[in-house]
């Protein structure tokens, strides 16, 4: 399993890619953390209470840590986690999952294209040149077999571009608009 890890410290955010995969010695993991492999055995100690000891073989001659996950603080996606005393906030993404790639689309720097994903006609322009939108917010409706689907803004921003026009025929993948 790979995760995408940020860790907020000192106010400033590191940014991590873990790796598991199970088959180390005495069941323990074999963890990769920015291509940096590490064994790591795991034990939930009790419910938000993560017992871990880093290296050695088989638990033994590794360093040991205590993460308690702390559901008190934190927003959204975010978690705090206290290890040693010391408190991080960290969010956790799995990049397979629909939910973390559209939370990093929305985050995501740099203009955005919305393209068609279909063939189909577009019946109107929600959204013209210029117009400032949030994210997910309809841009462009086009129909397609007879039903119209709402084309919705990636991020939020200004609306740059409107590669089309209202009754345009459009091919899936055409880029038509762009979102700043």
């Amino acid at each position: 399993m790979t995760f995408e890890v940020t860790i907020k410290i000192g106010g400033k955010e590191q940014s991590f890619r873990v790796e598991l995969e199970a088959g180390a010695a005495n069941g323990a993991l074999l963890c990769r953390v920015n291509g940096v492999e590490e064994t790591i055995d795991a034990t939930l100690c009790e419910s938000d209470v993560l017992s871990l000891i880093l290296g050695g073989e088989g638990g033994e001659g590794g360093e040991s840590f205590e993460i308690r996950r702390d559901l008190q603080g934190g927003q959204a996606g975010e978690m705090r986690l206290v290890v040693a005393g010391d408190t991080f906030q960290a969010e956790v993404r799995d990049p397979r999952s629909l939910r973390s790639r559209r939370g990093a689309a929305a985050r995501a720097e740099g203009p955005r294209k919305i393209t068609a994903p279909m063939p189909g006609k577009v019946v109107r322009i929600l959204a013209p040149a210029g117009a400032a939108v949030e994210a997910g917010q309809g841009v462009i409706v086009i129909e397609a077999m007879k039903m119209q689907n709402e084309l919705k803004s990636p991020k939020q921003g200004v609306v740059k571009k409107i590669n089309v026009a209202e009754g345009d025929t459009v091919n899936p993948g055409d880029a038509l608009a762009v979102v700043e």
